[in-house]
């Protein structure tokens, strides 16, 4: 290999970092030069300068790992979904026909919900936005915990998802649902439970919480419109839904549009709308859930 020439080597001895070397053992200066640098900078960081196992420095202060989890903020969370109907109903009349109690009435365990012109189920509609927004809520911390585990059964009856919400001590729960109204009509709307002298009543102010919260993120994140036909700010407050009389929990029932409504129609079977479906309804339960 080719000797330096002394020009070179009288540079590297001053820049040191040029040349890719380290200074020699025996530069005091250097060593001098680097331990000042190393002092100003542990005190302008706050951590107490260690020294090197050579003596020569004080080490760096270690990065955080990069596999170190990142904060939950729903960590500890209970969140019921309630994907509304199921892609079976249909074949079983007689079982989703059948009355329950919903203490203000008796009303039939289930219904087949409605469906677009083209043919796309309700039943299907929500169920892809409850696994998406289980799936985001998970990724959030908290515990998710679906009223079915597929969309080719029966029911459950709306009794039973009520029951499922309370067994679990939500925090927060959600039905799933899409309106079949006149296809003029457009618009999402958010139903909450009233005082019925029942389960519900303790959780009906924290419910209507939980509604205007959602109902804001959801406008937010899909640009969905109020309801042109129901309720008033896309807020509507019943007393015959099972689900919501028999909730124990802070509980709401989301009608995302009207799936009759072509333009919304066509928003409801675009996947990447559903999963902005979703996204806005995690955000509003992560709003109200927040401490």
């Amino acid at each position: 290999m080719r000797a330096l020439p002394a020009s070179v080597l009288a540079a590297c001895g001053l820049i040191v970092c040029a040349c890719g070397g380290a200074a020699s053992s025996g530069s005091t200066a250097g060593q001098a030069a680097e331990q000042a640098t190393a002092r100003a900078t542990a005190a302008s960081t706050g951590q107490a300068a260690k020294p090197r196992a050579d003596g020569t420095g004080v080490a760096e202060r270690p990065a955080p790992a990069a596999d170190e989890p990142a904060a939950k903020p729903l960590g500890g969370k209970v969140v019921v979904i309630d994907p509304g109907h199921n892609g079976g109903n249909f074949r079983d009349p007689k079982a989703i026909n059948r009355k329950v109690n919903v203490l203000t009435q008796w009303k039939a365990c289930d219904t087949t919900g409605t469906a677009t012109a083209s043919g796309y189920s309700e039943a299907a509609f929500t169920w892809d936005v409850s696994n998406r927004l289980a799936k985001i809520l998970k990724s959030r911390g908290a515990t998710v915990k679906l009223t079915r585990s597929s969309n080719t059964g029966v029911g459950p009856c709306i009794t039973q998802r009520a029951a499922i919400g309370n067994r679990n001590k939500a925090d927060a729960a959600i039905s799933v649902h899409a309106d079949g109204s006149a296809t003029r009509n457009h618009g999402f709307h958010i139903i909450m439970p009233k005082k019925i002298n029942g389960p519900v009543d303790p959780v009906v102010n924290a419910s209507s919480k939980l509604g205007v919260t959602v109902r804001d993120a959801f406008r937010k994140g899909t640009g969905l419109p109020y309801s042109t036909y129901i309720g008033t700010k896309a807020l509507n407050y019943r007393n015959d839904l099972g689900g919501l009389n028999l909730s124990t929990v802070p509980k709401i029932f989301l009608e995302a549009g009207n799936m009759k409504n072509p333009t919304e129609a066509a928003k409801f079977q675009d996947p990447r709308f559903r999963q902005r479906i979703a996204l806005a309804l995690a955000n509003g339960l992560q709003q109200y859930l927040k401490p």
